[in-house]
């Protein structure tokens, strides 16, 4: 579907009883709104009249193209924008950056293309092959060599890739400042084992992106974590994207 001006539709929608159904919808809605410009219909959040400034960054629209595959993964383009975001807020701060999992790289890749990371490390920690035995459930890419597929796109000596279960594998290597933390493990016991360890690790004004926050689905994790941020006194924002925002206060 082609609309004018900045707007953003691609067809991942999840939890649809029939997707074919789901975007007649989408395009029947499309069709009542006066202005089309300013559209968002991707992800499971479907949003219009909105400026979507990101779509209009060239850089940033550069670098998803570049890592990401169309469908699913540039369908999170919202959520990309998100930790982008983050990055930049932190960059200023004193600190690494962490991210838990990073799967086949993606994200980080995205911000290591977009914020300058050569006066830090970059932690990136994943399973990058999947068992029965993980309490994590199985991605399309998981396998024996996603670990070797992911160190190469990442040229950089300074970032720094771990294999293993969160909170296991930190034990291994991690930061002893973190300025932007992201964590997006569809687990609530690995998160909060990974807070555990990390949170007061996190310079104050570091940023805590959690991936999964907002997502019925893991919902568990909505739960656990809100409870664990506030009972440190800090408090997470619901973002539309289904991620949660967190600045760490002093």
């Amino acid at each position: 579907m082609k609309l004018p001006g900045p707007s953003y539709v691609n067809d991942t929608f999840y939890g649809v009883a029939d997707l074919n159904s789901a975007i007649e919808a989408r395009g029947a809605l499309i069709d009542q709104i006066r202005v089309k410009s300013g559209i968002f219909a991707a992800d499971n959040l479907m949003t219009w009249d909105k400026t979507l400034g990101f779509i209009r960054e060239e850089a940033f629209a550069t670098a998803v193209n570049a890592h990401t595959r169309p469908g699913p993964e540039r369908a999170a383009v919202w959520r990309y924008n998100t930790l982008v975001w983050a990055a930049r807020q932190a960059a200023p701060l004193e600190g690494d950056f962490v991210e838990c999992a990073c799967y086949r790289g993606n994200t980080a890749r995205i911000v290591a293309d977009l914020v300058d990371i050569s006066n830090r490390r970059y932690f990136l920690y994943d399973l990058f092959d999947h068992d029965e035995t993980m309490p994590h459930h199985a991605m399309p890419a998981h396998s024996k060599t996603l670990y070797d597929e992911v160190r190469a796109r990442f040229p950089e000596p300074n970032v720094i890739i771990t294999q293993g279960r969160v909170p296991e594998s930190l034990a291994i290597a991690s930061p002893e400042k973190i300025a932007l933390m992201h964590i997006d493990m569809n687990n609530v016991d690995a998160e909060i084992g990974a807070l555990e360890v990390l949170w007061d690790r996190v310079a104050p004004g570091g940023v805590v992106v959690l991936d999964d926050y907002g997502w019925l689905a893991y919902h568990r994790q909505h739960f656990a974590e809100r409870d664990w941020f506030k009972a440190r006194g800090q408090f997470v924002l619901e973002l539309p994207t289904g991620q949660g925002l967190v600045v760490k206060h002093g």
